[in-house]
């Protein structure tokens, strides 16, 4: 068995006797110089998909977290998580349990569901309060059943629950487990099982082993299949255990059934400093536990059970697992493998694959029972945080993980060749080299594959260093082989980085080892702060001339013994060597540090009209035996405020925001009345100090202080920034019909000793649909009021001219206006209509003319920042006037012989004084009549063709003459008309 330290990993070696028959030691020529870097998740071989179970937040959820994962066959897949309101926080939030069902193996997914409903759901909110957080499936292979364990919280939540195990007290944890017959479909009332869980002897005074706090460790649990305990289920808890000295701890502890269910009991407790921790089963049958961190020591934790996860031995951690101290999965490759065989040795690992930060989500296969670990992949390089891992059916494996705190439960599905492992792990020890020095790497593989493993080994190197390709010949199963690598440090190497020594097998899939690489490194961490901290610059600024004294501290981060030597800076007194004294430091050993008191900086014109001065600093740090290795480090120190003007401007703040929900399609599924928005902000502290950012107001919910969910951060430094999540906007009827909301929103920046300030963030428009904003406008008609009287248009009419104009888009419009019109309307709503009119008089201009003048003109309206137009047209209106000219009157010869008149006349004898028609060639058009030689004037046929007149009363009786001339001056004829004397 490999041996577990714990203690540092400096070395890290393999004890596998039994399965070394020989050790084949080989110094290989190079192959070629190319670095094996680690796959992408898309890279081949094998297959890769990936699909968001959590991207839509169903209400009243503002956050998604703690996946849980369990396969049950027939391609049924259960995906479960928390839903939790407000924000993104543990119980006590009033979280609940939700979850998605695949029947196709998790091609295909069902709707979110809640299945264990907290006091806040989509239709209100229930007192007091409480909630149901961090799922992890149990499946009963033998009845089909399946489980899903819980917190049960009221008032408080892990860190501040009390002693004890009474349910109704609000103050207690309490533990929950539900449970299906039907594959997930439906699910019991949750049953509580506090008692079993949380032992206690007396809250008021509690005896060693009495739990005051506890949760089920998310994700899934296990039931065991081999030897004495075969059928057992298995699910792990983390709570916070009394000790015997009066102490307490964070144990890990297993609580199972032997009974399909119906009964539960718990196991001891194990470990210190554990947290979320989950077991697989080994292939003899013993248990195998891997825990979180709660120290933060950089890997799991491990420790083994012989008697079916009842208890367990020592706990030792695995140097060959780096974790962020974050929730991991650990489960059977091929769970279904005949006890003691090769492939029931065989592990699968997620966790974020890093040291210092929730990223880097990997999976890991071990050959050996966990013993060693050296196959890996990535599934996610960026965030990504707790995983589970399940396999399915059909050589795949599902993977479901957090891509991100709000809407982010990501579920994985590859096949076993998208694994690339090969049983071969390798041993390396850590080395010691200079920069720009060359070592020789043994690197030691296993075979423990059933076949021969040959191909190529390499390290995969940082920039600047370099290692060669070297071949590896075949190795008989069961056997090692140690290959020497050439490795050569960069000219600037850092100090011990990790490196990876990588053998792909000529049979396909690769294994993995970290190691370090000490290189000797030289390096500091400078600080400092004004001497004098008690200065009131608002009564006593300085001025130019004045001195300001600093103090630095400078800390080797070398592996040597340097030199410390400022060079630059912006302090005249004291700081720079030669001239005495100086913060320069001749023999500093590694890891130690210095103060220098002396250093000052004077105080400039440009320092006081600004009001403060911003300290820099640059040192050479040098070995004191090799003077080629030197690194030159900067400082920037925070702001020295030197008077009132310049305390005013420490405080500023950048703040952005915007939807979360980008991934919705507004076209097809706009944002209606009462729905919520999710909106995120970003603040960054773009001041001079660190300052608290507080909202004061806005439109969003939560978002101000002190209620769940705000957006307060009481400490962000300079130069730092912060994300809040939480907020949701509830939109209105009118933003609804505006297609939009503007996020408004009130800000307070403070900090100790330095005058507030209020900011206003108008965060722009916020669509909440696809904005098309749209009119359209009918035809202009004319309309001419004959105000004289006199039939025809003629100056002094009056004229009125018409449109209407018509909402075509999607929005609400507003200032719906046509310029020189009336009608303007402040708001008009989708498919709404408005008359737009202009009157006026007729001009002599416009009579002379003929027409009134074409209309080109432009109705607009806004949507927010976006407008709408359309064109208002109508060509140019013909006007019906007399025309403008005199016909000469009809000659002599005219009226003696032309008497076939083109007009129909009276054949009967006209009273005088009576009106006379003539019926004329053209209706409406205009027609000039002369008696004789004399004028009578213009007059225009009405629609029948007709035109009236009358001889003047005086007229004596007889034959009268009348001629006609049309309009365009043309002589039509002459008729008589007869008077009679009556």
């Amino acid at each position: 068995m490999k041996q577990r330290q714990s203690g540092s990993p400096s070395r890290n070696r393999l004890g596998l006797a039994t399965l070394i028959a020989a050790v084949l030691v080989a110094t290989a020529a190079p192959a070629h110089a190319a670095p094996v870097p680690a796959l992408a998740p898309a890279d081949p071989p094998g297959s890769f998909t990936e699909t968001n179970l959590g991207a839509e937040l169903i209400s009243p959820f503002a956050s998604y977290r703690i996946p849980a994962l369990a396969y049950l066959g027939d391609g049924v897949v259960l995906a479960s998580w928390d839903g939790r309101p407000f924000n993104a926080a543990d119980a006590p939030n009033p979280n609940s349990i939700v979850q998605r069902r695949s029947t196709d193996g998790g091609k295909t997914w069902g709707p979110i569901e809640v299945i264990a409903a907290g006091s806040v759901t989509a239709s209100g909110q229930e007192s007091p309060k409480f909630g149901y957080s961090d799922p992890s499936y149990v499946v009963d292979e033998e009845t089909g059943k399946v489980f899903n364990f819980f917190v049960y919280s009221k008032d408080q939540g892990f860190h501040g629950s009390t002693f004890g195990n009474d349910d109704a007290n609000r103050n207690v944890i309490s533990s929950a487990v539900i449970e299906s017959d039907d594959g997930g479909i439906t699910w019991s009332e949750p049953r509580l099982i506090t008692e079993t869980t949380k032992p206690d002897s007396n809250p008021a005074n509690p005896a060693p082993g009495d739990v005051r706090s506890n949760f089920a460790s998310s994700g899934q649990g296990i039931q065991l299949k081999y030897g004495e305990y075969a059928g057992r289920l298995i699910q792990q808890y983390a709570g916070d255990v009394l000790q015997p000295d009066g102490t307490r701890a964070i144990q890990a502890y297993s609580v199972y059934s032997d009974d399909h269910g119906l009964t539960w009991q718990k196991g001891e407790n194990v470990g210190v400093r554990m947290d979320e921790n989950k077991t697989v089963e080994l292939s003899d049958g013993r248990v195998m536990l891997n825990s979180r961190d709660s120290g933060n020591g950089g890997y799991r934790k491990v420790a083994i059970s012989t008697d079916g996860g009842h208890s367990y031995g020592p706990v030792t951690q695995d140097f060959e697992l780096p974790d962020p101290t974050n929730n991991g999965s650990i489960t059977r490759l091929f769970p279904d493998a005949a006890q003691g065989t090769p492939d029931a040795k065989k592990l699968i690992f997620s966790n974020s694959n890093s040291q210092s930060s929730r990223s880097n989500v990997s999976v890991r296969v071990s050959c050996d029972d966990g013993e060693t670990w050296p196959s890996v992949r990535s599934v996610r390089s960026g965030f990504s945080a707790y995983s589970t891992l399940e396999r399915l059916e059909d050589g795949q494996i599902g993977l479901l993980y957090e891509s991100s705190y709000t809407n982010g439960i990501t579920f994985s599905k590859f096949d076993d060749a998208w694994l690339n492992y090969v049983c071969a792990p390798l041993e390396v020890d850590d080395v010691k080299l200079a920069p720009g020095e060359a070592v020789d790497v043994p690197v030691t593989i296993t075979n423990q594959e059933q076949t021969a493993v040959s191909g190529e080994l390499t390290i995969d190197t940082p920039g600047g260093w370099t290692a060669p390709v070297v071949d590896v010949p075949a190795i008989a199963p069961g056997e090692s082989a140690t290959i020497t690598v050439s490795l050569t440090a960069g000219d600037n190497a850092a100090a011990a980085p990790k490196l990876d020594a990588v053998f792909t097998a000529a049979q396909g899939g690769q294994s993995r080892h970290s190691f370090q690489a000490a290189a000797d490194a030289v390096g500091l961490k400078v600080t400092g702060t004004p001497a004098d901290t008690n200065r009131n610059v608002d009564t006593n600024p300085y001025a130019v001339g004045d001195r300001v004294a600093y103090n630095f501290r400078v800390t080797s981060t070398a592996t040597v013994t340097t030199s410390a030597v400022p060079t630059a800076g912006n302090f005249d007194i004291g700081f720079l060597p030669p001239t005495a004294p100086n913060c320069r430091f001749r023999v500093l050993p590694a890891g130690d540090a210095y103060n220098c008191t002396t250093a000052k900086h004077t105080v400039t014109q440009e320092d006081v009209d600004r009001g403060y001065f911003i300290p820099t600093a640059t040192f050479e740090s040098t070995s004191t035996t090799d003077p080629a290795l030197t690194k030159t480090v900067n400082f920037t120190g925070q702001a020295v405020f030197l008077n009132s003007a310049g305390k005013a401007n420490a405080l500023a703040a950048e703040i952005v925001g915007s939807r979360t929900d980008t991934n919705r399609d507004l076209a097809a599924n706009p944002y209606t009345a009462g729905e919520q928005v999710p909106y995120s902000f970003r603040v960054t502290n773009t001041g001079l100090v660190t300052e608290a950012t507080v909202p004061t107001s806005g439109n969003f919910a939560p978002f101000v202080p002190p209620g769940p969910g705000n957006c307060r951060f009481l400490v962000l430094p300079a130069g730092n920034d912060y994300t809040c999540g939480t907020p949701r906007h509830t939109v209105t009827e009118q933003e609804a019909a505006d297609g939009f909301f503007v996020p408004l929103t009130t800000w307070t920046l403070s900090a100790s000793g330095f005058p507030s300030k209020e900011l206003t963030v108008n965060g722009g428009e916020t669509d909440l649909t696809e904005r098309n904003p749209g009119l359209a406008a009918t035809a202009v008609t004319t309309e001419i009021t004959d105000t004289n009287g006199d039939g025809v248009d003629s100056a002094g009419d009056d004229v009125s001219q018409s449109a209407t104009v018509t909402n075509s888009g999607n929005v609400r419009l507003t200032d719906v206006a046509l310029e020189g019109w009336n009608g303007a309307v402040a708001e008009l709503g989708v498919d709404g209509a408005t008359t737009f009119t202009r009157t006026f008089t007729l001009s002599g201009v416009q009579v002379q003319a003929g027409v009134i003048e074409a209309v080109d003109a432009v109705v607009v309206g806004a949507n927010g920042s976006r407008s709408a137009e359309a064109p208002v047209a109508a060509e140019a209106y013909q006007l019906d006037v007399e025309p403008g000219f005199t016909p000469e009157a009809p000659t002599s010869d005219q009226l003696k012989h032309d008497n076939e008149a083109d007009f129909a006349a009276p054949r009967t004898p006209v009273v005088r004084g009576e009106d006379v028609t003539l019926t004329l060639p053209e209706a409406g058009s205009w027609y000039f009549l002369h008696e004789d030689t004399e004028p009578l004037g213009w007059f225009q046929a009405n629609d029948a063709g007709q035109v009236t007149f009358s001889f003047d009363a005086d007229a004596g009786p007889g034959a009268r003459r009348v001629s006609v001339t049309d309009g365009e001056g043309q002589y039509v004829g002459w008729d008589r008309v007869v008077l009679s004397g009556r």
